[in-house]
């Protein structure tokens, strides 16, 4: 049974960067398509990023476009998604999913395994 587990995540200043790891374990990462999503209190889960399962094709939300990067090193089974110029309104717990598929999608909805979430707070 396929595992995600985000790490990474902590308390950044405005302006700031992190970088936020998903271990997958139990099957190969290339497996997936993999995408990231956030929430925030009193909020709807929003797509923030996904990759295909090549890593060649990356896609971002308008909010983000810029400031974040994803990418994957299957070798070591793991998503990573930096984040830079952090703002307050990015603050959120970032949770990656994985979708068995080749290519990755923006909604929620399509993903079949999601990891616990990892909480960043962005302080203004």
């Amino acid at each position: 049974q396929v595992q995600l587990v985000e790490s990474g995540g902590g308390l950044v200043q405005a302006g700031g960067s992190l970088r936020l790891s998903c271990a997958v374990s139990g099957r190969p990462s290339s497996t997936y398509a993999m995408g990231w999503f956030r929430q925030a209190p009193g909020k709807e889960r929003e797509f923030v990023g996904a990759i295909n399962r090549s890593g060649i094709n990356v896609y971002y939300a308008d909010s983000v476009k810029g400031r974040f990067t994803i990418s994957r090193d299957d070798a070591k089974n793991t998503v990573y998604l930096q984040m830079s110029s952090l703002k307050p309104e990015d603050t959120a717990v970032y949770y990656c999913a994985a979708v068995m598929a080749r290519n990755a999608a923006r909604v929620a909805l399509e993903y079949d395994v999601w990891g616990q979430g990892t909480q960043v707070t962005v302080s203004s």
